[in-house]
């Protein structure tokens, strides 16, 4: 299989809802910021309308208390799991950023995916990889 026929699928605990992304995904992202901390979500990106795509309904949360959020969340209205989240604000070239928690796919389609670790909490910055996979964060 190609990486440009590779095709990931995430799906709730109830399977009310899910996302698809195309393509390889690349790394994932392990983040410590106080939302990626609490959710224990890895993330993959892309584009909203390009690689990702969503499918059932979902409700969204965007953080109270800022007056400008960047993001917002997309769960499950039923089972309440974490599907993905979504930037606020287009970016220059017109598009949005999405990422999806690859947590939702099956583990034997994961696995082997290198994690990147990002300081979410202070710097705001990459961190020195680890050399960690999807497998070694998974439990």
């Amino acid at each position: 299989m190609t990486a440009a026929s590779l095709r990931l699928e995430g799906r709730c605990l109830c399977g009310d809802a899910g996302w698809t992304l195309t393509g390889d995904p690349g790394s994932v992202t392990a983040c410590n910021c106080s939302m990626c901390v609490r959710y224990g979500a890895l993330w993959a990106y892309d584009y909203e309308g390009e690689r990702i795509a969503l499918d059932g309904s979902t409700r969204t949360y965007a953080r109270r208390g800022k007056a400008d959020p960047a993001l917002e969340i997309h769960f499950c209205p039923t089972c309440g799991c974490l599907l993905s989240w979504r930037g606020l604000r287009i970016e220059a070239d017109g598009r949005r950023r999405m990422a999806v928690n690859i947590r939702l796919a099956p583990a034997e389609a994961v696995a082997d995916l290198p994690i990147d670790h990002f300081d979410g909490a202070d710097s705001f910055e990459d961190l020195p990889p680890d050399g960690r996979c999807v497998r070694d964060m998974w439990f």
